[in-house]
């Protein structure tokens, strides 16, 4: 079993196989709608980045695909984690 560190490191790896740096990077979440969350997730990220959203069938909850120009595998996982504290966040 991999450590979290060994993880992030393959993933890394994988992010660098994959993307030339600096980049524009495809963010995905699914979180509960509330405004509040909404101003949570938009501050983890930069002004320059675009937000698009998609609420769900019954309004509970939106999708959002954030894109923003990064500089590095580390920008991204910094993104993650960031929305990683929001109560009830999925990322995708």
């Amino acid at each position: 079993m991999e450590t979290e560190e060994q993880k992030r490191d393959r993933l890394r790896a994988q992010l660098d196989d994959t993307h030339s740096w600096p980049c524009s990077f495809s963010f995905k979440f699914i979180l509960p709608s509330r405004p509040e969350f909404v101003a949570q997730l938009k501050a983890c990220f930069s002004d320059s980045a675009q937000f698009s959203e998609r609420p769900s069938r019954n309004g509970n909850y939106i999708a959002f695909t954030v894109v923003e120009n990064v500089g590095s595998a580390e920008n991204v996982f910094e993104r993650y984690e960031s929305a990683a504290k929001i109560n009830g966040i999925i990322s995708l």
